[in-house]
């Protein structure tokens, strides 16, 4: 089973990856810099400002615009955290020796990018002009065929838990302990099924899965039994798909009075838990005073490099200074690093991180997977390997993770067939517990997903179940804060979707966007800023990223602070009112990916007291659980239909 499982994996993770590097090469070799920028993939006409050393020895280098342009970086899809690579333009385009590094910060007028170890003598520090292109994560890819390759390799002794998981005939499915007779539990808020859920996940021997649906305090739970297991002296590895998911969790736990370990890239972390990352900790060692003088000689080389040296023989003995430096700083940082581990009992990474060499030799008496559904089974596996019980959460009811490979296939033997939703199938309420209560929605949000996909059993807590946008401080009443559900029907065909621009836009987007929608939209977000409610309090999400952009331009200047985004970012996310534009409308009543149920879900999901639903119900209805939730809107929503020559007006 295990020999066959990870060749299948390897067969998938493969094909995932050729798709990746293929588009990345052929977006490369197609356009030039500019188109590049001009996708918002690149920015182009940079210049060095600043050179220094950052964690690990690496060389930071701060990049702005060339002078004779305007200092404000144009329009562009580059985030702290993202793979770059960085080109001279006296360099070929297609050189493959070109540097890359990954994004630490960007500002308004200067994007901070930290190189690659190996790659920074290949920059000529003393070159006028740059430009950068984002790139593939290829860490990723290794890590995950690497645990496969673990797996595969019968020669490699695996634990009960990985063997279970696996579904070892010789191995019998997953038991738990005879029941714990009493907990003392931390929080007291829980309610039944919150603490039904920790207790037992406390008495599973292998393996627990922890339900969530939206809004049901599932990182709470999470909170709690991370306690009880640090309670009872046990070493806690939590990891999670994406960083957000991580620092959410390192915030909780820094609350109470747990000092966490975060593993990961400073770049990629929120700034709210930096001081609880793993570079944080070895500039509060002992170690940090001989780190720091290391640090200070490699700034010093770096900066006479940094300065067009002719002489070769001096410029090779410079590098060498710079490696010598660094080995020396390495070893003592790992010395340094090896020693904050062993005496950390949380540490916290993304389940990518879980195969950092920081972990290479560390086990853990527990694993903790978060938004485990949203998660590739493969990256799940780097940190069970460390481990003797799992723990899983999530709701496979809301997206899975994000594939680029389509096949015709779903569920087991695919990509998207997640670990969560295997374990589900498999041992079904034997490994599972289900959280019911929910504390975010208004309860006529919430009816329409409890009642379509878990089985009407969601409740909402009597704080939430009535409360409106009108409740606020300082909102007014008016017809549209006193309802929490609101649906714009745009019937009729003067609201068509309109196709983007294929050739500017296919490498980024869904090319489907529909201004008349937007500015329906926009009439809405103007009534509730009028009546008080505050833009940070509202969002405006969508499936396609075009129509992102279509919104964007009509209202990102007008509300500042207003969050607009697709329904895939949003995910995991909540604000008082949400706003949804459903784009498709046309004559072949066509919906695209429109008719993901989960999806869907996550968009009607977010807001807590008032969602407002933009749409065509004669083009979306084509589809029967979009149908079932049009005829639910009908029946219990604030129906209008805009008027056309009105609309029209909000183009100004």
């Amino acid at each position: 089973m295990s020999r066959d499982f990870a060749n299948l994996q390897l067969k998938l993770l493969k094909e995932e990856r050729d798709i990746e590097v293929n588009e990345t090469l052929a977006m490369l070799n197609k356009y030039h810099p500019q188109a590049l920028q001009k996708r918002g993939l690149g920015l182009t006409n940079l210049s060095i400002c600043s050179i220094k050393t950052g964690a690990a020895g690496r060389t930071v280098i701060q990049l702005e615009r060339d002078r004779s342009l305007p200092q404000n970086l144009p329009t562009h899809l580059l985030r702290t955290g993202d793979s770059v690579r960085l080109t001279p333009y006296s360099a070929p385009q297609k050189d493959a020796k070109t540097p890359t590094g990954v994004v630490l910060r960007i500002t308004k007028t200067s994007v901070t990018v930290v190189l690659d170890m190996l790659d920074d003598e290949q920059v000529p520090l003393y070159q006028a002009r740059y430009w950068i292109v984002k790139l593939v994560n290829d860490a990723t890819f290794k890590r995950m065929t690497l645990a496969m390759e673990k797996i595969r390799d019968e020669t490699i002794e695996l634990t009960q838990l990985a063997r279970i998981l696996l579904q070892d005939p010789l191995i019998a499915s997953p038991t738990t302990t005879e029941a714990i007779c009493e907990i003392k539990f931390f929080d007291s808020m829980l309610n039944e099924s919150q603490k039904e859920a920790v207790k037992f996940a406390l008495q599973a021997n292998h393996v627990a899965v922890i339900h969530g649906p939206p809004g049901t305090g599932k990182t709470s739970t999470l909170i709690e039994l991370i306690l009880q297991f640090l309670a009872r002296g046990l070493k806690v590895l939590v990891c999670g798909p994406s960083n957000i998911s991580v620092d959410n969790i390192v915030e909780r736990l820094s609350r109470c009075n747990i000092n966490p370990l975060r593993i990961g890239h400073p770049a990629r972390l929120l700034s709210t838990v930096l001081n609880h990352c793993l570079e944080y900790r070895i500039l509060l060692s002992d170690d940090r005073p001989i780190l720091h003088d290391i640090k200070s000689e490699l700034d010093t080389i770096i900066t006479r490099l940094s300065k067009k040296i002719r002489n070769a023989k001096e410029r090779k003995a410079l590098w060498d200074s710079v490696s010598a430096l660094r080995k020396e700083y390495q070893k003592r940082e790992k010395a340094c690093v090896e020693k904050i581990i062993k005496s950390s009992h949380c540490i916290l990474t993304t389940c990518h991180g879980a195969g950092s060499h920081y972990l290479n030799a560390h086990k853990f008496d527990v694993v903790i997977i978060d938004e485990a559904s949203q998660a590739l089974e493969a990256s799940c596996w780097i940190p069970i390997l460390k481990g003797r019980k799992l723990v899983l959460a999530g709701d496979h009811l809301q997206l899975p993770p994000t594939i680029k490979s389509k096949s015709d296939r779903k569920g087991p033997g695919t990509l998207d067939y997640s670990l969560f939703d295997r374990l589900l199938h498999t041992y079904r309420e034997k490994v599972t517990r289900t959280l019911e209560i929910q504390y975010r929605m208004h309860e006529k949000i919430m009816r329409f997903p409890s009642d379509s996909l878990y089985h009407g059993k969601l409740k909402a807590d009597e704080k939430v179940k009535g409360h409106l946008l009108s409740d606020l401080p300082d909102v007014q009443e008016t017809e549209d804060t006193t309802q929490p559900l609101i649906f714009y029907d745009t019937i009729g065909g003067n609201f068509p979707e309109q196709i983007t621009d294929e050739e500017e836009f296919k490498l980024l987007v869904e090319s489907k966007s529909n201004e008349m929608e937007a500015l329906v939209v926009k009439k809405h977000v103007i009534a509730l800023t009028n009546a008080g409610v505050k833009n940070e309090d509202i969002a405006v999400i969508t499936p396609y990223n075009a129509q992102v952009g279509q919104l964007s331009i009509l209202l990102g200047d007008l509300f500042i602070n207003l969050e607009i985004g697709s329904v895939d970012g949003f995910q995991g996310r909540e604000k008082e009112a949400v706003i949804v534009s459903l784009v498709r409308s046309n004559d072949k009543r066509e919906i695209g990916f429109l008719a993901e149920k989960r999806r869907l879900n996550v968009a009607m999901t977010r807001p807590k007291r008032h969602l407002c639903i933009v749409g065509d119900s004669e083009t979306v209805s084509r589809d029967s659980f979009l149908k079932q939730w049009i005829q639910f809107l009908e029946d219990e929503a604030d129906v209008r239909y805009p008027d056309v020559y009105e609309t029209v007006q909000y183009r100004k």
